[in-house]
């Protein structure tokens, strides 16, 4: 429940209220300032609370915005300023000073405040506080204190201007997004999101709407029929659209929640990654073997998330963040055609959905999965290489926060950690990414080359977990360190599948395509934690499954001593325990109140 406490004389004809009560808030009206002190300490300190100037005029929807967005502690408009639970304190301490405050010029970036408004007044001080006050972009939406008769007739006037209903629709899309989504999926599922919201459908159903379908999609493949075949590839666009509702669902009925979250930075993966299974069991059922192009394709498209990850966290926050390069890549942005290029070039889930779900209808998996192989590599390379040239041609200072972002993401175990100790200095900055490569190549090598059985991929994982050491020994803040973390997940994926592929038993590929899929879950979800300034998973659930060079030299110990079928029931088995213990604790973090809400506006991947 909401409160929200109308400050000021009531305006005849005004529609504030019941636009207040159709936004959820309970309305309660205070004459002056002191009788607004007096409510504001009335209202239940578990409920948001709202100050709203009765003489405010404009869109229901800049309210909304303003007001019931649930991301932000603290938030305002023109003529309104609202707080969570965990902002009333702030509030109350801005009131009491805003009280009695004079008008005075806005400052920070804030409107000006051309008539003497307390909730103008009130957001004023929780600036001067230091309090975070979001204000949301209203574009052609009004939203303002009139002065006089004369102002509110033509605040009216803009308002009904104004199609209210066609902005929060245009709202609901993603202002960045992949041309597929934009021009093929995104001009009619805004009016599924609006058809969902007026039907009280939530953006977590429909995520989950998503996910079943997906699931149903790669069952449809796993028949290895055509007929199968066609409707997987329809059942995953159907997906996709569905996935894109649910964003523009939470958008236009600002219907954000930490569960959302959670499902939204997961169900993703789940559901390309599962129909990936589902077209490699569909082919076997036609006697082709394409297990290994599955988990190669889900290696590849994993290690491109954790470069773009990586890249992001090192550089969102670095000083003196200019670079040649990026200036030419802000020039290219500027000519139309050269936007949607550069999108499509990066293969982005709209873009590779559709390709993936067109060559399931038409071709075979095998084909499918050369495609995407070919692709992603293309789109790697791309986006990789503009990423190393922005790095080495910019100067920036990059802060101990995004050094410990990297080194979360790194997932270093208690074998790093206790070798890293001896080498407390760490190595030359240009050296840590080249010490990384060479480790990881060492041990997937070795794998890939000796015979299944042999001692060499073991020599290869010790090499490995001196190497991963060195790279961590020091603060990640080189150019390049933001390289260590997807260095890695090459490294322990890669290892993994050759492996199992060395193995050369029935079984041991599906085994490791788990057991990638487990590992690379506890990843992603390290990174959503990050994103939300929630930090890491905690140190005991690292250290239980064993940092990635333990599970690297773990693996290559077990292809060691037992038999190539012994050895698949091994992967079965660790695929099984890493992905009870990491969900278990995934589960338990994003349900509890702590969780924070991310939702990535404009990623396309």
């Amino acid at each position: 429940m909401s409160t929200a406490i109308v400050t000021g004389q009531p305006v005849p004809g005004s529609s504030l209220e019941n636009d207040l009560r159709s936004l959820g808030f309970d309305v309660r009206v205070a004459a002056d300032a002191a009788e607004t002190e007096t409510l504001l300490a009335a209202v239940p300190a578990d409920r948001r609370v709202a100050l709203v100037d009765a003489r405010f005029v404009g869109h229901p929807h800049a309210l909304r915005l303003g007001l019931t967005d649930p991301r932000f502690p603290l938030a305002a408009v023109p003529g309104a300023v609202t707080a969570q639970p965990a902002a009333r304190q702030a509030l109350t301490r801005a009131m009491a000073r805003a009280a009695s405050a004079p008008l005075r010029p806005a400052e920070g970036g804030a409107p000006a405040l051309a008539v003497d408004s307390l909730a103008d007044r009130v957001a004023g001080a929780l600036a001067d506080d230091g309090d975070a006050v979001h204000r949301p972009e209203l574009g052609s939406l009004v939203a303002t204190v009139p002065a006089d008769p004369r102002a509110r007739d033509e605040a009216r006037r803009a308002v009904a201007a104004v199609d209210e209903e066609a902005v929060r629709l245009k709202s609901a899309v993603k202002s960045r997004d992949g041309f597929f989504t934009t021009f093929f999926i995104s001009p009619y599922s805004r009016y599924i999101a609006r058809w969902c919201a007026r039907r009280g459908l939530t953006p977590n159903q429909v995520t989950t709407a998503s996910l079943l379908t997906a699931l149903i999609a790669a069952g449809c493949a796993a028949t290895g029929t055509r007929g199968g075949f066609v409707a997987a590839g329809v059942l995953l666009i159907a997906s996709f659209v569905l996935d894109c509702t649910d964003g523009q669902l939470a958008r236009y009925a600002l219907k954000y929640s930490t569960l959302g979250a959670w499902l939204d930075a997961t169900f993703d993966r789940a559901k390309e990654y599962a129909y990936y299974a589902g077209l490699a069991l569909g082919a076997a059922r036609g006697g082709d073997d394409v297990w290994a192009l599955a988990l190669g394709a889900m290696v590849l498209q994993t290690c491109r998330h954790v470069v773009d990850f990586s890249f992001n966290e090192a550089n969102h926050d670095a000083t003196a963040n200019t670079s040649p390069t990026a200036a030419l890549s802000d020039k290219l942005d500027s000519v139309g055609w050269t936007v949607w290029v550069r999108r499509m070039i990066v293969l982005p889930i709209g873009e590779r959905w559709a390709m993936i779900a067109v060559l399931t209808a038409a071709t075979t998996p095998r084909i499918t999965f050369y495609a995407l192989l070919v692709g992603c590599a293309l789109a790697a390379a791309y986006t990789t290489a503009g990423r190393v040239l922005r790095s080495v041609t910019r100067r920036a200072r990059r802060t101990d926060r995004a050094a410990r972002a990297l080194a979360d993401l790194a997932d270093s175990g208690p074998l790093a950690n206790a070798v890293r100790r001896v080498f407390r200095r760490g190595l030359p900055g240009f050296a840590v990414p080249a010490v990384a490569l060479l480790g990881g190549a060492a041990v997937v090598t070795c794998s890939a080359l000796a015979d299944f059985g042999g001692a060499l991929p073991v020599a290869g994982a010790l090499v490995y977990v001196l190497t991963s050491a060195l790279a961590v020994a020091r603060p990640l803040k080189g150019a390049l360190d933001w390289l260590v973390p997807p260095l890695f997940r090459a490294a322990e994926y890669g290892t993994v599948l050759a492996l199992a592929g060395k193995a050369g038993v029935n079984g041991a590929l599906p085994a490791a395509f788990g057991l990638v899929a487990a590992v690379a879950y506890h990843h992603y979800d390290t990174v959503y934690r990050i994103r939300g300034n929630a930090g890491a998973p905690p140190a005991w659930l690292v250290r239980a499954i064993g940092g990635q060079e333990g599970r690297t030299l773990l693996l290559t110990v077990l292809a060691a001593v037992l038999t190539a079928a012994q050895f698949k029931a091994a992967l079965t088995v660790l695929a099984v325990v890493i992905a009870l213990v990491v969900l278990v604790e995934s589960v338990r973090f994003w349900v509890s109140a702590g969780a924070p809400a991310v939702h990535d506006e404009g990623e396309t991947a």
